[in-house]
C-alpha cells in the first residue's frame, strides 16, 4: 500500500484511519471522524471532510455548528453539558448519554419539550427498533426520561410529565452464545504469534476463572497468589465488589510467566500487568506507540481484530461470553461436564454470608524482565483445576 499525506489524518495502532479536526474545527462543528481501515476508502473519507472544512472555513459552506432554539431540548441540552452536574458524572455516563443523544437530536433537537407527544415519541421509539435494534432503542428512550427531567427542572416542560412513561420498553433478550475450548487455544495462539500477546494472556485467564473483562485486563502483579506450583489471581469483582480467586492451569500459568519475562520494563505491584500491543514504525513512516494498560474499548477492539483474523468476519461471540459457558455445562444437567466451572470460590461467614478475602498473599520481588521470584506469606489453600490441558 502506497503512502498518502492528508491534512489531519492519522492512523492509529498502525490500521485504524481518522480526520482528527483541531479545537479550531471543533468549535466550528467539526468532530472526529472514524474512516475504517487505512486504505484507499478512508483516504477517500478523510478527503471529503478536510474539504468540507475547507469551504466552510471560505465561507462557501455552512459550519456543521448547530444553534439550537431557545428553550428547546437541544437547548436545554447543551446547558446542561455546560453545567458542573454534567462534568461530575463519570466519562462512561456521559458517553451513554451522547450515545443516546444522537437519535434525540435529529428528530426533537429543535422542538419545544412542552409539545412533544406521546405519539411523536411513539413513532420515533418504533422506528429506532426497526433500524437500530431494541438495545440501542431502549438506550436512545432512557437517556429521553432522564434528559426530561432535567428539562422539567430547567422549567422548559412539566414535571412528571413525561408521554414516554406509556411506552413500555422491549426487553433485549439475553445472551446465549458460548466458547469451546479449542476454540479458545486457537485464539490465545494467534494472538501470541501476531503479537497480541498480553491478550493473549487475559482470554487464557477469562477462559481458566471465568473473570469478567475488565476483572481480567485489570489484574496486577498484588493479585497474584500461589500454592506449591499453582498460581491464581485474586480479583474485588469490579460489578459487585464481592471478593473472588481464580486459578490458572499449567499451560496458562507458563503463559503468564513468558509475557511477564519477557517485558523490558519493570512492573510495580499495583500497575495493570497486560498492555496493548504497541506499534513500532516501519519503512512506511508513522508514529510509535509504546504497550499501554488495555482499556475497555482497546480489549474490544483488539479481540475484535483477533477474532477476525481467526474466525473470519461472520464471527460476533465476545470475550464476556467465556465465563458464561462453565454456567452453560453446569446448568445443562444429565451429563458429565466437559470442563469444571471456573475455579472461583469465595470464604463466607456461615452466620452473616459477607465475604472475606483468603488467606494468602504474595510477596513479589521485582516482578519485571526474565525474573519472577515469589514466595507465600501464609498458608493457603488453592483449588487445583482437573480439566485436561491437551
Amino acid at each position: 500500500m502506497g503512502n498518502i499525506k492528508l491534512k489531519h489524518y492519522v492512523v492509529r495502532k498502525g490500521k485504524h484511519g481518522y480526520w482528527l479536526p483541531t479545537a479550531k474545527m471543533r468549535a466550528m462543528g467539526f468532530g472526529i471522524v472514524s474512516c475504517g481501515h487505512d486504505g484507499p476508502d478512508a483516504w477517500a473519507i478523510a478527503k471529503e471532510w478536510e474539504e468540507r472544512y475547507q469551504r466552510a472555513r471560505k465561507g462557501l459552506e455552512k459550519a456543521p455548528a448547530h444553534l439550537y432554539p431557545i428553550g428547546s431540548v437541544g437547548d436545554g441540552f447543551e446547558r446542561f453539558r455546560r453545567s458542573n452536574e454534567w462534568k461530575s458524572k463519570p466519562p462512561r455516563t456521559r458517553e451513554d448519554w451522547d450515545r443516546g443523544w444522537k437519535y434525540i437530536d435529529s428528530v426533537f433537537g429543535d422542538v419545544d419539550p412542552k409539545t412533544v407527544t406521546f405519539e411523536m415519541l411513539d413513532r420515533w421509539y418504533g422506528k429506532l427498533k426497526a433500524t437500530k435494534g431494541a438495545g440501542e432503542a431502549g438506550r436512545a428512550l432512557k437517556i429521553w426520561r432522564a434528559l426530561y427531567n432535567v428539562l422539567a427542572g430547567m422549567k422548559l416542560c412539566l414535571p412528571e410529565a413525561d408521554p414516554s412513561q406509556i411506552i413500555r420498553k422491549t426487553g433485549v433478550p439475553g445472551r446465549t452464545e458460548t466458547w469451546q475450548e479449542g476454540e479458545v487455544v486457537r485464539l490465545v495462539k494467534e494472538g501470541w504469534r501476531t503479537g497480541y500477546r498480553g491478550l493473549a494472556c487475559i482470554i487464557a485467564i477469562a477462559w481458566d476463572t471465568g473473570f469478567a473483562p475488565v476483572d481480567a485486563r485489570t489484574l496486577t502483579p498484588a493479585q497474584a497468589v500461589t500454592s506449591g506450583t499453582d498460581m491464581a489471581f485474586t480479583s474485588d469483582r469490579a460489578k459487585t465488589g464481592e471478593p473472588a480467586i481464580g486459578t490458572l492451569t499449567a499451560r496458562s500459568q507458563r503463559l503468564v510467566e513468558a509475557y511477564v519475562a519477557g517485558l523490558d520494563y519493570d512492573l510495580h505491584d499495583d500497575a495493570p500487568i497486560f498492555r496493548t500491543k504497541g506499534f513500532k514504525p516501519t519503512g512506511k513512516g508513522g508514529r510509535p506507540r509504546l504497550p499501554v494498560p488495555y482499556t475497555k474499548d482497546s480489549l474490544i477492539d483488539d479481540f475484535a481484530d483477533l477474532r477476525r483474523a481467526v474466525f473470519g468476519k461472520g464471527e460476533m461471540r465476545r470475550l464476556m461470553d467465556m465465563r458464561r459457558t462453565g454456567a452453560v455445562e453446569a446448568n445443562a444437567g444429565g451429563g458429565r461436564r466437559s470442563r469444571p466451572l471456573p475455579p472461583r470460590w469465595r470464604t463466607a461467614s456461615s452466620k452473616t454470608g459477607s465475604c472475606r478475602r483468603p488467606t494468602c498473599q504474595l510477596t513479589l520481588q521485582r516482578f519485571g524482565p526474565r525474573t519472577r521470584r515469589a514466595e507465600s506469606a501464609g498458608d493457603c489453600s488453592v483449588r487445583n483445576r482437573t480439566s485436561s490441558e491437551s
